[in-house]
């Protein structure tokens, strides 16, 4: 599976940084298998080190003392590998589970940066909120990774010819041929049931089977529930898996602000914020913000009490909606349905290409899903489920902002009118 990281990846090996590169994201989005895969391709041997698999001797290694080339000596005697300077890449997965060994990042960024190391970390900044854990700020470089986009799932599914077709009409913004576009649907109706996790996107091209993909699906939501157990106190535990198994209802509203009473009518806010801050720190939700003016900088008039929160990835919505997968395949599902996954997944989109999640509301009822920064402008971004499209919220804003042109995303194929840019709503990885 190509994965967008190998560019990033590749671009740390070859930038000069002597930084050791911090790889970020929630479990299972292919963390451990991207940075193998990349050592493979690019180094002459990967020593692969898994802070949780062995809490005994790895551990042992870091608690005498930082000094980089003791550790080198030790973990190549541990791996029964030599690591040699600039030819072996040293992989430190789950590293979160070993402060120490944070913590050496510095030293080896100080002292030792001819070696290259990965260190992959799922549930690192849940350790840095409580205080647990010091960070070698400015040691590191930082990526995060997400489950896999729609063109990373096209590339899987073997559709290059129609991904390429895809950019170029979002290029030209001439209509996709109906041939590409009839197929760009389906697919895209697919990846709502099926997602990004890489595990869940295998098995479903392996066995073609909805009831595979579900048993899957299932195994990664009781996995993260498992960490809020082993990684939390139990009153964190309960209020966040309270929070990660109502959103749906908080997604299917009309209006779908979170609201702390969908989990339970008594529910406050100082009751359930340190819950979840969990679930956005291990990235296993997202959050929108609501930006009082489409001005930027946005986060000088982001509105921090008014929020969305979006599951991290689309497919584990459908999943814990319960939505029958055939439903959505056949773009049968209820008009909530279709507008909730349509939400989540461009929501999704948006973050895998780094666009930070903020969304508007006028004074009246008008709304906007979500606004992005475009070179110097703020561009209003309108999500429809199905080839609808009106809507006077895109009126409103525009009268009161003016911005240079909106998007609309939609199953309407490319076009451009009224200062509306309307793209597929399997295109948004093109922005």
């Amino acid at each position: 599976m190509k994965r967008m990281i190998e560019d990033k990846l590749n671009k740390w090996k070859v930038s000069g940084s002597r930084k050791p590169l911090l790889l970020m994201g929630a479990r299972q989005v292919g963390k451990t298998y991207s940075c193998l895969e990349f050592g493979k391709n690019n180094y002459q041997n990967v020593v692969y080190l898994n802070f949780e698999g062995d809490m005994r001797l790895l551990h042992d290694i870091f608690r005498e003392d930082l000094e980089p080339a003791r550790i080198v000596q030790e973990l190549s005697y541990y791996s029964k590998q030599a690591i040699i300077p600039e030819k072996t890449l040293i992989i430190f997965d789950e590293i979160q589970a070993c402060e120490m060994a944070l913590n050496s990042l510095k030293y080896f960024c100080e002292n030792a940066p001819q070696y290259n190391i990965i260190a992959a970390a799922s549930l690192l900044g849940i350790a840095i909120n409580r205080g647990k854990y010091s960070f070698p700020v400015g040691k590191v470089d930082m990526v995060t990774m997400y489950p896999m986009s729609f063109d990373e799932f096209l590339y899987a599914c073997g559709k290059d010819l129609l991904l390429e077709k895809i950019k170029e009409s979002f290029s030209s913004f001439k209509p996709l041929s109906a041939v590409y576009h009839e197929e760009a649907l389906s697919l895209y109706h697919s990846y709502l049931v099926i997602g990004g996790y890489p595990a869940v996107v295998k098995t479903y091209l392996e066995k073609n089977d909805f009831n595979v993909v579900k048993a899957q699906q299932a195994n990664i939501a009781n996995a993260y529930i498992a960490d809020m157990a082993k990684y939390s106190t139990p009153n964190i535990t309960i209020k966040s898996t309270d929070i990660f198994n109502t959103l749906p209802a908080q997604l299917a509203k009309e209006n779908t602000k979170f609201r702390y009473n969908i989990i339970k009518s008594s529910a406050r806010a100082k009751d359930y914020e340190l819950s979840l801050q969990w679930l956005k720190a291990a990235n296993v939700v997202l959050e929108s913000i609501k930006a009082t003016e489409a001005k930027h900088p946005l986060s000088v008039y982001q509105e921090i009490d008014s929020f969305k929160i979006y599951y991290s990835d689309v497919g584990l919505l459908s999943y814990k909606a319960g939505i029958q997968p055939q439903d959505v395949i056949s773009n049968i599902s209820s008009h909530r349905a279709r507008g909730m996954l349509a939400e989540n997944y461009v929501a999704q989109q948006l973050v895998a290409a780094g666009y930070p999640l903020n969304y508007w509301q006028s004074s009246g009822t008008a709304e906007i899903d979500f606004i992005i920064r475009i070179d110097d402008s703020i561009i209003p971004i309108e999500v429809k489920s199905a080839d609808n499209v009106r809507s006077r919220s895109l009126s409103v804003f525009a009268d009161k902002y003016n911005p240079d042109y909106a998007i609309r995303f939609s199953t309407k194929n490319f076009g451009y009118e009224n200062s509306i840019k309307s793209i597929p709503l399997y295109a948004v990885f093109c922005l």
